[in-house]
């Protein structure tokens, strides 16, 4: 009785609390807000694939007959009704917001979130100033689109800004900017705009909100200068300026009391050490600066930050050893050190943390073996050792980890034989990835065991010589490389039900298998992306790949036949290669345009005839077709046109029968260009440009029947040619990450496969054509040239000496022309050159020397009869190359007498006064050598004639030998009967010009003309000589 006495007052107290905050107590929803919130309803449709969690739809609960205020989402206020709270939060709406919806009606709401739902990338509503009670603002993960309204500006009283987006560039804040939006809201304690696109630099005034909580700017496109200030905000609790890569952030001097909890400076421009006052984030708990360019050592003060339960160092360039005060962070969870230099060993320190369930070192330098103390840390869900110099046998300790889902233990030095078995007890194993080691994995298992259910395995060069009969089982796998192996036989039918619903890849790659047994007509997979076959034994058929697929390779087998038509149907196919086979037929007309993504089709090496397919579509993203070595005809298809992406065009060793395709100019990405071995003809200009293929970087048009001059112009816009200088960032290959593109040259006399090309790799090769005329000067130009041929055409005249500006240059050759004149100096500048080939020309005079001059064989040279010097047996009739005198250029002379005129008149002075020629014909002579068309003979009798003026002047030294004197008498004689030769020759020109020049026939006195019939001339030995008569 006492006690009920007691009791009563309780229970009277809890009765009048409950009539208090129950809303029956309060005011009910107002109509004219229920019939908003279902108007809000009824403006959106309901889709469950929107939602990326285990939701239900919220709204479906709101009906015309139940008070609003005990709605899902819905918050009221009990003293008026008025609805002050609203949380749709991934609630499955589904379509646009209208500024005229009704959600702007609800004038008292205090709180709102629309996250994580699909409005359609619609922009968000223009209304919410109307909102002017809103303290907190949550409409993140929305897919809205466009520029932030201003009008948000106006909300005041927020307290709590979301507006974070998941694709970077579809939200904007230009107009307003960041500044102009925030700067008004001075209560703000947390600015969530993860992926929104400011482009801005932060403002420094936001170094003022002394009561911000929560900075976000996680891939903003921020740049400039962050101010440090907002470090020391007192309150700060969260920053994240992750994914900025222009923004300069400077780590301020921490003081021990600062707040932070969370800092997340990923990808930004920090570089330079970590300095240890990070050390005094007394309070942190999750520090991530991965991909900050960091170098020098992980600062042992790392140790001081014992609340940290996310440290994530990855992606810098860190060195030395992993500290020992790391054990020390005994609270942490996930630790990433990956992709940096660390040396060394694992420390024991490790073992104290005990709390870890993700550990990744991948991709450093750390030696020894795994260590015990490692495969002790039983809460490890992740295990990435991968990359590493890790060596011994793979303890069988790590079948202790029973919570592993996912151990990486690829590209190390682990050696010994390692059974399957052993990973049996690690039930939860999804990921298994033993790549790239030394040892041998025996995939045979027990006849009971169960083996785990597993998503991925990376099996490469494991030494599996059988194909794993412990895959039948594994329905769930999703990826599967069994590559570089020594697999033998045939792929099982049974691996057509392996993942057949969640494969995405399989690589099968470097192996001996020999076919597929009993292959569907098309497989059976329904997701399946990468298909890699090549490189095998596989025989019979093309097995054609699922519709899904984007990537398949069958390259490097023995498969025939034709191609099924049924690969039409693989419309997502992005890349085909086909090559090095024994494929046949015709290529099916739906290659050129049956998928809307086909960027690569690699068809070389078959037997494939007729023609290349005809059509391909508008809007191409076509970026590499190679169909070298078949036995195509007919042309090019012009529809080619419609390809702007082509980067790549091989066509050579083929049939085709076509002019040369300069339509090809307005592709802007062409860089490969190869028609070698066709029968193309005609010119190669362009008709109404200079040619401007201003990326070409690499052509081969030899052994075709193109003729004609080069015009001076033709590489003057070979852009891609002409960039000399050269760093880590341009050495590129051309492809993308799993497929580069490859090419055949013949460089430096020998064919040559490049797996890969450098973008930076520039070769051309005109050989074998019917080109006539001059060497372009403008070939000069294209100074990262490594390889140059234009041997085998009729090419006339000298050598450029532009030639001389090709300093990357490593082959040149220009053999089998009718080139002339001397080799210019300026060619033993090119201190890269190792093949030269000048031969079967009409070149004369010194061989120069110097540098790789020195280094090349008489082949070099030969056919050439007039050159001398080493490394030719002939010897030069003087020592080095005279110069000629500066005397005979002066720019005052005669006006009535051209430059060349008083050059030849002193020579032949010089030659008169040794009684070589009667002093009467000089000037006749002249007049006829400055007239005469034969520049070949000129130049060669002008180096001969002052040859000889500086040996019969040159006094002889007083030691000189009888054997020496009759050697230099012996020159003398020679040369003189080459002059005689030549001269005689040219006098006979002068008397068959004589009727067109009258001033041939005026002299200084009268005297006979030279008649045509000449004294008998010394012979020569020049078996060309006859020619230029």
């Amino acid at each position: 009785m006492g006690s009920s006495v007691f009791l009563l007052p309780c229970v009277l107290f809890l009765l009048s609390v409950f009539q208090i905050i129950t809303p029956s107590s309060g005011r009910s929803c107002l109509h004219h807000q229920s019939s908003a919130l279902l108007h809000f309803k009824h403006s959106f449709s309901i889709n469950k694939s929107v939602s990326w969690y285990s939701t239900y739809p919220k709204v479906e609960s709101w009906k015309p007959d139940t008070d609003c205020c005990y709605s899902d989402g819905v918050t009221c206020d009990i003293a008026n009704g008025h609805v002050i709270g609203l949380d749709l939060s991934d609630s499955w709406l589904y379509g646009p917001i209208h500024s005229n919806t009704s959600l702007f009606h609800l004038h008292h709401l205090q709180r709102l979130s629309l996250a994580f739902n699909n409005f359609s990338y619609s922009p968000i509503p223009s209304g919410f100033h109307l909102l002017t009670n809103l303290t907190h603002l949550n409409l993140s993960y929305s897919r809205f689109s466009g520029q932030i309204p201003l009008e948000i500006s106006g909300l005041t009283k927020l307290v709590s800004l979301d507006l974070s987006t998941y694709f970077r560039n579809r939200l904007k804040l230009e107009k307003p900017s960041l500044g102009t939006l925030v700067q008004r809201l001075t209560n703000l304690r947390e600015l969530h705009l993860d992926y929104v696109n400011i482009s801005a630099v932060v403002p420094d005034f936001l170094s003022d909100f002394s009561s911000m909580t929560t900075l976000h700017l996680s891939s903003c496109q921020l740049y400039g200068r962050f101010p440090i200030n907002i470090f020391l905000l007192p309150n700060l609790q969260s920053l994240r300026l992750s994914g900025n890569p222009n923004l300069t952030v400077y780590l301020p001097e921490y003081h021990s009391n600062n707040s932070l909890r969370f800092l997340d400076l990923s990808t930004t421009s920090i570089s330079g050490v970590l300095l240890d006052s990070i050390s005094k984030l007394k309070l942190l708990n999750s520090l991530i600066l991965r991909g900050c360019n960091f170098s020098g050592s992980i600062p042992s003060s790392i140790g001081k930050l014992t609340q940290l339960t996310t440290l994530d160092l990855s992606d810098n360039n860190f060195s030395g050893q992993i500290p020992s005060s790391i054990g020390k962070l005994t609270q942490l969870i996930s630790l990433d050190l990956a992709n940096n230099q660390l040396s060394g060993q694992i420390p024991s320190s490790v073992a104290n943390l005990t709390h870890l369930k993700r550990f990744s070192l991948w991709n450093n330098q750390l030696i020894g073996p795994i260590p015990s103390y490692v495969t002790e840390l039983s809460n490890l869900i992740v295990l990435w050792l991968d990359g590493n110099s890790l060596s011994g046998t793979i303890p069988r300790s790590i079948s202790k980890l029973m919570n592993l889902e996912s151990l990486f233990l690829s590209s190390n030095n682990f050696s010994g034989t390692v059974g399957l078995n052993l990973f049996l007890k690690l039930k939860n194993l999804t990921e298994l990835f033993l790549s790239y080691n030394s040892f041998s994995l025996i995939t045979t298992v027990h006849i009971n065991s169960t083996l785990p259910k597993f998503d991925s395995l990376g099996l490469s060069s494991c030494n599996i010589r059988e194909f794993p009969e412990f895959l039948r089982n594994q329905k769930g796998l999703s990826y599967l490389d069994l590559s570089n192996n020594k697999i033998h036989g045939q792929i099982p039918k049974w691996m057509w039900n392996v993942g057949k619903e969640t494969m995405y890849h399989i690589n099968f790659s470097h192996n001996f298998l020999q076919g597929l047994e009993e292959p569907p007509a098309i497989l059976p997979y329904d997701i399946l992306r990468n298909l890699d076959l090549h490189s095998n034994q596989l025989q019979g058929p093309l097995p054609i790949p699922p519709n899904s697929t984007t990537f398949f390779s069958a390259a490097n087998n023995i498969l025939s036949g034709e191609i099924s038509l049924l690969i039409c149907k693989a419309s997502s196919l992005e890349i085909l290669d086909l090559s090095n086979n024994n494929l046949s037929g015709l290529i099916p007309q739906c290659l050129g345009d049956f998928s809307n993504s086909i960027s690569v089709v690699k068809l070389r090496r078959n037997r494939f005839h007729g023609t290349i397919p005809h059509k391909f579509s508008n809007g191409s993203l076509l970026r590499t077709l190679d169909i070298n070595d078949n036995q195509l005809e007919g042309r090019v298809p012009r529809s080619l046109i419609n390809c702007k992406r082509l980067e790549v065009l091989d066509l050579g060793n083929n049939q085709l029968n076509d002019t040369f395709p300069f339509w090809l100019e307005s592709q802007p990405e062409l860089q490969v260009l190869v028609l070698r071995l066709n029968n193309f003809h005609g010119p190669i200009g362009c008709p109404r440009t200079d040619c401007t293929f201003s990326k070409l970087h690499i052509v081969d048009i030899s052994y075709n029947e193109f003729t004609g001059d080069l015009p001076s112009t033709y590489f003057l816009h070979w852009s891609a040619m002409m960039m000399s200088g050269e760093n880590k960032s341009q050495f590129k290959y051309m492809g993308d990450t799993y497929y580069q593109d490859s090419v055949t040259m013949v460089i430096k006399g020998v064919e040559i496969v490049y797996e890969k090309i450098l973008t930076i790799f520039s070769t051309i090769d005109f050989s074998n054509n019917r080109f006539q005329g001059e060497i372009p000067e403008s070939i000069g130009n294209l100074s990262s040239l490594r390889a140059l041929n234009f041997s085998s055409n009729s090419f006339t005249g000298c050598i450029p000496s532009s030639l001389g500006n090709l300093t990357k240059i490593e082959s040149l050759d220009l053999s089998q022309n009718k080139l002339s004149g001397k080799i210019p100096q300026q060619l033993t500048s090119l201190t890269f050159l190792a093949v030269l080939n000048l031969s079967r020309n009409h070149l004369m005079g010194p061989i120069p020397r110097g540098q790789q001059f020195d280094t090349f064989l008489s082949t070099s040279y030969e056919g050439n009869s007039r050159l001398c010097g080493l490394p030719l047996v002939k010897k030069c009739a003087y020592t080095d190359a005279v110069q000629q005198p500066t005397f005979l250029f002066h720019q005052d002379q005669d006006l009535e007498a051209t430059s060349e005129e008083f050059d030849w008149k002193i020579l032949l002075m010089g030659y008169g006064c040794g009684m070589y020629i009667h002093e009467s014909e000089i000037y006749s002579l002249t007049k006829a050598l400055a007239l005469a068309q034969a520049e070949q003979e000129k130049e060669y009798l002008k180096d001969l004639l002052l040859a000889l003026l500086e040996m019969e002047h040159k006094e002889a030294p007083a030691d000189m030998s009888t054997t020496q004197a009759l050697d230099n008498a012996r020159e003398i004689h020679e040369i003189k009967g080459s002059i005689t030769a030549i001269f005689e020759s040219l006098k006979s020109l002068t008397m068959a010009q004589a009727s067109n020049h009258p001033i041939l026939q005026l002299g200084p006195s009268s005297v006979e003309q030279p008649t045509r019939s000449s004294p008998n001339p010394q012979p020569t030995d020049d078996p060309d000589f006859g020619q230029y008569e």
